[in-house]
């Protein structure tokens, strides 16, 4: 029986040599493919480099295409060869330096990698940069796949996004790490739960709370789980961690059928320098800067992309597009792009070369966003691409035109910081940093910003959201309600981390779950509910939205209470109906008689109360109407009195 299978398995491989004999010089990039790519503007070079399932005459396999111009010679190693260097050598294609190969009667499921001979005869074992499935980590083999095949049915959604305008519509965005979100005790995969797991719970949780969209950190595959997925080793893979690109498919598909967008986490500042990765790809300094002091971040023991390189931005713009053309997403929150702008970025004197001006400008990255964003926004209306940045720099979400980077949105990294500094303070320090919560609105119209409570604010030692709250337990509850209400009244859309919005008590880790059996405390249940509330509040009215970067959308009652640390305002909604008064009052210290101005003699109707006994309050009763008064007050002609409670945050309709 040995004998017969034996004998079987060298007539097929007999077979295969044969076919790939016949075939070897033809090219299945064509010499536009190559010129495009050259050029950096071969926006579906992802269907041309990696592994794609191909024909040639009658005969069926797979193609693999991989650039690598400074190698010696490139063979394609697998399973299906034996990881043997010598059954698959691939076809140099000039002058573009990719090299190709054809494997009839191959199919999906084959594990393989690129054995790169350099020029200095050193062998090197390499992933498939383009791949679209990798081996489950610590294993590093690329895996032979077909993403085509999904049967997709969120056509309704995918109309609704071409036909909006993004600045205009409510964003409250659920920044989630699928890995620690929830997961399956005793089971020997860590507990992960799949896509699909993931899908159906995530939907449900999302769809109860009012969430508009999710974003997910660290999809593209990366080897090392304490990354957090910030260091990629496979961007055209989504990690094989919790399934594969079709049950990734899966998830956004139900998401999307639920109304609900997803926003991917995406690296393009850097990548690790992991043996099976970029890093020195085929020899030499193939995706990174050749200088080290362009090419790699001494704090992060990372390498840089060398922008200036076309193949390279091609990489990394088809990259963008590839997630948003094959899968659906909705928009792509671009991490540490500070980092790419500034040479002299986490560098000492020394470590840094200055640009051509003499400046710490990275020319290369600014022209890479400008054509990036111009291509990604302009091909794909209703995407969102959203830019983390730290600084001052510029005209970050204005268009390419008028010299802006063309950015969808911008973190607005200035309000987490001053809105996280002063709500650690002890209520009594407060009046001295009045300041900090009425700062950003000074500048909010330069940009068009999120506000951002993110992973980054709880962990290494910065606490949860809750425990960066002073006071007693109960108090650290009443200051992040009203917390939370400022955040969902103040001009921008808003994005929450998982477990922030029931008052997780320890800081993440991505190594376990969140602390769900919180919610069997009324504090956190009530928590829950509260922020539940804001959400629907947010999306049910427009004024909360619709006019987020104009002027004519945000009016100060009182910026100026210092002495008791109130705070009022008004949202008013591009049709001038259903405006919003906020009253917020960051004290122990109960006001009972606090008279608030107003700006028209209306009735003005209590819709939300962050005292109420379901949220976690005092349960004290209040009026559900409150006449104005033609008491002029705040420097308004009208006014009413209402009972503010300690930390309390009051919103009326008017």
């Amino acid at each position: 029986m040995a004998g017969i299978k034996k004998a079987a398995t060298v007539k097929k491989e007999a077979k295969v040599k044969k076919e790939t004999k016949e075939i070897k010089d033809i090219s299945f990039l064509s010499e536009m493919d190559q010129y495009l790519f050259g050029m950096g503007t071969h926006y579906d070079i992802y269907k041309k480099l990696g592994s794609h399932q191909a024909t040639e005459g009658k005969t069926k396999g797979m193609h693999f295409a991989v650039w690598a111009p400074n190698a010696k010679s490139v063979s394609l190693i697998g399973e299906f060869n034996e990881w043997d260097e010598n059954a698959n050598p691939m076809t140099r294609l000039e002058p573009s330096g990719i090299y190709e190969t054809f494997v009839p009667q191959l199919g999906t499921g084959e594990l393989y990698k690129y054995q790169i001979t350099t020029a200095n005869d050193e062998k090197l074992y390499k992933s498939d940069p383009y791949a679209n499935y990798a081996e489950l980590r610590p294993a590093t083999a690329s895996i032979t796949t077909d993403i085509t095949k999904f049967k997709w049915s969120d056509s309704l959604w995918m109309k609704k996004r071409a036909a909006g305008n993004v600045k205009e519509v409510p964003i409250a965005v659920y920044e989630c790490h699928i890995g620690s979100w929830m997961r399956h005790p005793g089971r020997k995969d860590d507990g992960f739960y799949s896509y699909r797991e993931f899908a159906d719970r995530l939907t449900e949780y999302l769809g109860e709370m009012k969430y508009t969209h999710v974003e997910l950190m660290g999809i593209a595959e990366h080897p090392y789980d304490g990354s957090w997925g910030y260091q990629v080793t496979g961007y055209y893979a989504p990690t094989s961690r919790y399934g594969t690109p079709e049950d990734f498919m899966y998830l956004i598909n139900l998401l999307h059928k639920n109304n609900i967008g997803v926003i991917l986490d995406w690296v393009p500042a850097h990548f690790p320098k992991d043996a099976h990765g970029l890093a020195n790809f085929d020899g030499s300094c193939l995706y990174e800067y050749a200088d080290p002091r362009k090419g790699e971040h001494p704090d992060w023991g990372t390498k840089i992309f060398d922008y200036g390189k076309n193949e390279v931005k091609n990489f990394l713009i088809a990259n963008a597009l590839f997630w948003i053309r094959e899968f659906h997403v909705d928009g792509l929150r671009v991490d540490a792009v500070a980092s790419m702008l500034y040479l002299d970025y986490g560098k000492e004197d020394g470590q840094w070369i200055p640009n051509k001006y003499g400046g710490n400008k990275n020319l290369e990255a600014i022209e890479l966003f400008k054509h990036l964003n111009s291509v990604v926004v302009g091909s794909n209306p209703g995407v969102m691409m959203i830019a983390e940045e730290s600084t001052a720099w510029p005209k970050v979400t204005d268009i390419p035109e008028n010299d802006g980077l063309g950015f969808t949105f911008k973190w607005n990294m200035g309000w987490m910081h001053d809105f996280c500094d002063y709500m650690k303070l002890d209520p009594l320090f407060r009046r001295d940093n009045h300041y900090k919560m009425t700062f950003a609105m000074s500048y909010n119209y330069s940009e068009n910003y999120i506000l951002v409570l993110s992973h980054d604010e709880v962990v290494h030692l910065k606490c949860s959201m809750l425990n960066k709250m002073p006071g007693y337990y109960v108090d650290k509850f009443a200051n992040l309600r009203a917390g939370y209400t400022y955040m969902f009244g103040h001009c921008g859309k808003k994005l929450l981390f998982m477990g922030q919005d029931f008052g997780q008590d320890s800081e993440w880790s991505e190594a376990k779950e969140l602390d769900w059996g919180l919610l069997e405390d009324d504090l956190h249940a009530g928590m829950k509910a509260y922020v539940g509330e804001l959400l629907k509040l947010y999306s049910k009215y427009p004024c909360l939205y619709d006019m987020d970067y104009d002027t004519k959308g945000f009016r100060w009652i009182n910026a100026d209470d210092t002495y008791k640390s109130i705070y009022s305002f008004v949202r008013y909604s591009a049709s001038g109906r259903n405006n919003m008064l906020f009253v917020l009052n960051f004290t122990p210290i109960a006001r009972d008689d606090y008279r608030v101005g107003v700006p028209e003699n209306k009735k003005y109707h209590l819709i939300l109360n962050s005292d109420e006994e379901r949220f976690g309050g005092s349960g004290k009763e209040q009026e559900e109407y409150y006449v104005a008064d033609e008491m002029e007050w705040d420097g308004q002609d009208f006014s009413i009195a209402y009972p503010l409670p300690a930390y309390g945050a009051a919103v009326f309709l008017f």
